[in-house]
């Protein structure tokens, strides 16, 4: 139990992370979606979203040739649960998560396709580490 809380408080203790947690709360999100929002090189994105999913936070599906990102249904852990529910209770006012959801709208107005065509995301198939944009 006591590794299982490490992994969860370390998953809570970068700032990069929390405004992808927050964000997923919107809806499913490919990786070049959390790079355009968070603003950091995909290698980056993907070492956090790891960090997320190995705490339990966040659930992967790959669909094509992108992988997209959501909050964790898994209702088996109501501890975690209610944790997410107090982190964005907390982050609700916070003027960063308010910065990303508009951005956040602003990012769904494009597919992830043109996202990346725009960003040339399609060109850097090595840097994506196999967690987005690359053929299957």
């Amino acid at each position: 139990m006591l590794n299982k809380l490490m992994k969860i408080l370390k998953a809570l203790s970068d700032a990069n992370r929390v405004r992808a947690l927050a964000a997923a709360r919107h809806g499913d999100l490919c990786a070049c979606q959390i790079i355009e929002l968070l603003g950091l090189a995909p290698s980056t994105v993907s070492k956090h979203m790891d960090i997320l999913k190995d705490a339990g936070f966040i659930s992967s599906e790959k669909q094509g040739k992108w992988t997209y990102y959501r909050l964790s249904k898994d209702r088996r852990n109501p501890n975690l649960q209610a944790l997410i529910t107090l982190v964005f209770t907390i982050l609700e006012k916070d003027s960063t998560v308010k910065n990303d959801r508009r951005k956040l709208k602003k990012i769904f107005e494009v597919t992830p396709l043109e996202l990346c065509q725009s960003k040339k995301c399609l060109s850097r198939k090595k840097s994506w580490k196999g967690i987005a944009i690359i053929p299957s």
